[in-house]
């Protein structure tokens, strides 16, 4: 925003610039101003988010500011991929406290929209046609949280559209829907999909919105899924590659008090098939999903590499 202010002591008036995000109520004003972007010959940087950020979605939105001359964010609590009415319910919700984090991120543009907003052609979510998510969405969390990643591609494919070409920003600790989304840009034929790395805690817990559900103790405890993770590499290193020996590694870590653990497995990131892999490893991403407390909890790591 430009503005003017009187200087008390000349009387002159001095020019004074503050950066302010804008804040777009709907999907269409969002097209309308990313349309106008690229018009002006800006590049766009995207980061789709359902809200409550924390520094990990704020890393994702400090690299769009600086490979973009335009990033933006949209904030949508999609319901159509929580199959559980009670995950749903008890997800946090602040807009105002996200875009003024937004805002310190240097992010030029925010948007939201409610569900009618986003799909205009439906009543009702039972009306809603799901996009098929593809392969890459069996087993894992596809099979634990059925019909989830239809949910993801479907709202990924409305905000894809809403912004249209550019880059959008994803973390690797959804790794399962890195791929999803992979697939949707490929058909689509935007955007380009980069792929940032996890951020963590100081105790090497993923950063997530659902860790605002951990009490004091669960927390620590929960530091014990990136452990895993990290011991397993460690193995990898020291020349592992037997699937049921790196599981064994990761199960030990993660038999501690509270965590019940839904799966810990490994699979080959450029092979991905509901099965998991047999016999030795060329390449591995481990995977963990966990419960503790009110919170679910999901990290991966890749093993063959060093960082």
């Amino acid at each position: 925003m430009v503005g003017t202010v009187l200087d008390p002591i000349n009387c002159n008036q001095t020019l004074f610039v503050t950066a302010m995000i804008l804040r777009l109520p709907d999907p269409v004003s969002a097209q309308t101003w990313c349309h106008a972007q690229r018009a002006a010959g800006r590049s766009i940087g995207f980061v789709p988010t359902m809200g409550a950020l924390h520094e990990g979605h704020l890393s994702l939105v400090g690299r769009a500011v600086v490979e973009n001359n335009i990033a933006c964010v949209s904030i949508f609590v999609n319901p159509l991929q929580f199959n559980d009415p009670d995950d749903l319910a008890r997800y946090p919700r602040n807009f105002d406290d996200d875009a003024q984090q937004l805002e310190g991120a240097g992010c030029d543009m925010v948007f939201s929209g409610t569900l009618e907003q986003f799909f205009p052609e439906a009543s009702v979510v039972a009306e809603i046609t799901k996009r098929d998510p593809g392969p890459t969405a069996e087993g894992l969390e596809g099979a634990s949280r059925p019909g989830h990643f239809a949910g993801v591609a479907t709202i990924c494919e409305r905000l894809f559209k809403t912004v249209g070409p550019g880059r959008a920003y994803f973390g690797e600790k959804d790794f399962q829907q890195t791929l999803v989304v992979k697939d949707i840009a490929r058909q689509l034929g935007y955007p380009e999909i980069v792929v940032c790395p996890t951020a963590r805690e100081p105790s090497g817990l993923a950063y997530s919105s659902r860790n605002v559900l951990l009490t004091d103790s669960e927390c620590k405890r929960a530091a014990c899924i990136s452990r895993a993770l990290f011991m397993a590499r460690h193995a990898w290193h020291q020349g592992e590659r037997e699937v049921g020996k790196l599981r064994d590694v990761m199960l030990r870590e993660l038999d501690v008090d509270g965590i019940h653990v839904e799966y810990a497995e490994l699979r080959d990131p450029h092979d991905w098939r509901p099965e998991a892999p047999a016999g030795l490893l060329v390449r591995a991403q481990a995977l963990i999903a966990a419960r503790i407390g009110k919170a679910r909890l999901i990290d991966n790591l890749r093993l063959d590499r060093d960082a």
